[in-house]
Formats: C-alpha cells, sequence, structure tokens
C-alpha cells in the first residue's frame, strides 16, 4: 500500500484526487494540506510514501515547500502537479529535487503511474518533461533567463514578484534583510531587469505566477 499526501489550495482538487487515487486498492490517501507549510507538518507526522504538491499555493507556495522538505526528507518521493506548463517549471523543479512533474490537464492515469512510479525510488518523467530534458542536453533552444537562478534566487524572485516585502521574506526564509536584498540585487541583475514591477512583468509574462 502506498500511503499518498495531497497538497493543493483548493479543497475540490483535494476531493476529486483523493476520490480517484482511493479508487486503486495499491494507492491510500493518508493526509492533506492546504499550503506549504501545512505540508511540512504533514510530512513530519511520517505517514505519507509520496507527497503530490500543487506549485502556487498561498502562504508557502510549492517551491518553499519542496526545498524545506528535501532538505529534511531527502528521500521521500515528491511529485509536483501544478496548472503550470511543463515548460515553465519542470526542469527547473527536478534539478531541486522533485521526483517528478505533472501538468493538471494531464490524463488521471498519468497521476497513478507517477505515483508508483516515484514511490519505486525512480522518477517519473512525461514524454514532454523528456523531451525539455533532451533539448536542454543537446543545447538546443536558448534557457530562459529564470532557469539560470539559484534555488534561492528563484525562491526570491517568485516572492518579489507576488509583492511580498523584504521583511516578511526574511522572517519567512529565516534570514536577514541584508540577504534578502542581495538576493533581489543578484536577480535583478541576472533577468536585466531594474524594480520590483518588472519582476512581476516578467513572472506573469512567463507564466511563473497566475
Amino acid at each position: 500500500m502506498i500511503k499518498v499526501g495531497i497538497v493543493d489550495d483548493h479543497a475540490i482538487v483535494r476531493s476529486g484526487l483523493r476520490q480517484f487515487i482511493g479508487e486503486h486498492v495499491d494507492l491510500k490517501v493518508t493526509g492533506e494540506a492546504n499550503n506549504g507549510r501545512e505540508a511540512l507538518e504533514l510530512v513530519r507526522a511520517g505517514e505519507v510514501d509520496v507527497l503530490l504538491m500543487d506549485l502556487s499555493m498561498p502562504e508557502h507556495g510549492g517551491v518553499d515547500a519542496l526545498q524545506a522538505i528535501k532538505a529534511r526528507f531527502p528521500e521521500l518521493p515528491v511529485l509536483i502537479l501544478s496548472g503550470f506548463p511543463e515548460a515553465q517549471y519542470a526542469t527547473t523543479l527536478l534539478r531541486y529535487g522533485a521526483s517528478g512533474y505533472l501538468n493538471k490537464d494531464c490524463a488521471p492515469e498519468d497521476i497513478v503511474n507517477a505515483i508508483r512510479t516515484v514511490a519505486r525510488g525512480r522518477r517519473y518523467i512525461s514524454p514532454a518533461v523528456a523531451e525539455l530534458l533532451a533539448d536542454n542536453a543537446a543545447g538546443e533552444g536558448d534557457r530562459p533567463p529564470h532557469e539560470l537562478l539559484s534555488e534561492r534566487e528563484l525562491q526570491v524572485f517568485l516572492r518579489l514578484a507576488r509583492g511580498e516585502t523584504i521583511g516578511n521574506m526574511a522572517e519567512a526564509m529565516f534570514l536577514s534583510v541584508k540577504t534578502v536584498s542581495t538576493y533581489r540585487t543578484r536577480v535583478l541583475e541576472k533577468l536585466k531587469l531594474a524594480s520590483n514591477s518588472d519582476l512581476t512583468y516578467y513572472a506573469l509574462k512567463n507564466g511563473l505566477i497566475q
């Protein structure tokens, strides 16, 4: 029996996933969470073999949650199920420790197959993600600037793009205001932008936030 934790800020999505997953005799939903902070608490309880997690959530989003969970539980498979296209986040999150990335437009059976795959300790790579990885390995196509950001830089970038203040970020990420400001400067330099408004526009234009 594979114990699955579901993390999504929409109750109707969690309900649908719970019902569908429960129809499979080898799978069981053992917990749910509304955001990244609750996801970490769920994992700490120790009743999850695979975490199925959304990316865009209030408070602690999926990027922050993935980093926090993998730092504390590096062996736990985290499967990202997101409304964002694979091209926006998949390769970056796989690099940060996700075991797989699925778009919410995928077939329901793909989710079940992905859960079973990552529960065996393997990565789940969809055809779309496989193509992206192949293109990156072959050096085909220019990688967008945000894919060159470090893990921390990406976190700071997304928080700034959503309008979060540096003070709030420093508290949430357990960093000093000076350190967060340094990350902000690096992000602006790497993306060749000048202001937080530019960051928000860039993120919206590239489908990184909704």
